[in-house]
């Protein structure tokens, strides 16, 4: 396992971060002891950083991750988030943010995180961000309850403006760093290069395009963009890889993203991950691969209020 600097916190995190999301029953339902067993495999092989919410599963994530990690917690960079709780349900008052950190405490068997975050920051007002949560994750900082305190959301241009404006230990971005997208690269790489924030790269397979798994009916890709999965998979599988581990490997060798953060619930899901951690892609199939998709390049959604997608 290879690890990188997480900006200014210093934190050393293993460049495959383990996305608790599926935990959660978020894309099918799961095991639970194939949930944990998974979980253990990662820390046995060197991933040690871990990133849930209570928005997955509606908490189900969170639970179950804290029996996974009970006894281990000292071999792991854990992250939690407060805001959001539900698709529609956003809070980041100073009273909900404050009440949430103990719960995810509760939740997770734990008495700190090392990274606690703002979760879609785009789905509410910027002035509630910046005079109401911000102040309040701090607080939680100083309580000693989290390390430090970082924003995640889609919209990159709005991240780095928050960022800006904010100075946060860390910004997690997601689906704008993949085979299909790359418009990390135009702002918030730069920034967090100037502003020494710890930069993390989530749903490096786009919700699944970049894999060989059924899409979920929820995905909001356009169909061009949906479209490219069979025709990816055929031309992996000609070189004999899979579409997967392609996807994986080349996100997590952008040398200036600290992690890659994958979603990870199965014992036969973590050991192609890890495999793709070692694997080396031959440059004729990454050419053919961005050759191909470069008339469907960054045809990402939008999520959260029109204003706040900048």
């Amino acid at each position: 396992m290879q690890y990188r600097r997480l900006g200014k916190t210093e934190l050393e995190v293993s460049i495959l971060g383990f996305g608790a999301s599926p935990m959660g029953n978020v894309f099918d339902p799961v095991d639970e002891k194939e949930a944990i067993s998974a979980v253990h495999l990662a820390l046995d092989h060197g991933v040690n950083f871990i990133d849930v919410s209570p928005f997955y599963g509606l908490t189900l994530a969170e639970s179950r991750l804290g029996k996974a990690i009970e006894g281990r917690r000292k071999e792991i960079i854990l992250a939690s988030k407060c805001g959001r709780y539900d698709l529609q349900h956003f809070d980041f008052s100073r009273k909900r943010i404050l009440q949430s950190i103990d719960e995810s405490l509760t939740r997770l068997k734990t008495d700190y995180l090392d990274l606690f975050q703002l979760h879609d920051i785009e789905f509410v007002d910027k002035q509630i961000i910046l005079e109401e949560a911000v102040p309040a994750i701090q607080e939680v900082v100083k309580s000693g309850k989290a390390r430090f305190w970082g924003i995640t959301g889609l919209p990159v241009r709005y991240l780095a403006q928050i960022a800006r404006e904010t100075n946060p230990d860390t910004v997690l971005s997601w689906a704008h760093y993949n085979l299909l997208e790359d418009e990390i690269n135009n702002e918030l790489v730069p920034l967090a290069q100037e502003m020494d924030f710890g930069l993390m790269n989530a749903a490096p397979l786009m919700q699944r395009i970049l894999s060989d798994a059924p899409l979920p009916p929820w995905h909001r890709s356009p169909a061009e963009v949906k479209a490219m999965q069979p025709v990816l998979l055929d031309l992996c599988q000609s070189f004999g890889y899979k579409l997967s581990q392609v996807a994986l490997r080349f996100a997590m060798d952008h040398p200036l993203i600290s992690t890659t953060i994958v979603g990870m619930c199965e014992v036969k899901t973590v050991q192609e991950n890890l495999e793709a951690v070692d694997l080396e892609i031959p440059s004729e199939l990454i050419d053919r691969i961005l050759t191909l998709v470069e008339p469907v390049k960054n045809r990402i959604w939008f999520e959260g209020k029109a204003e706040n997608n900048i």
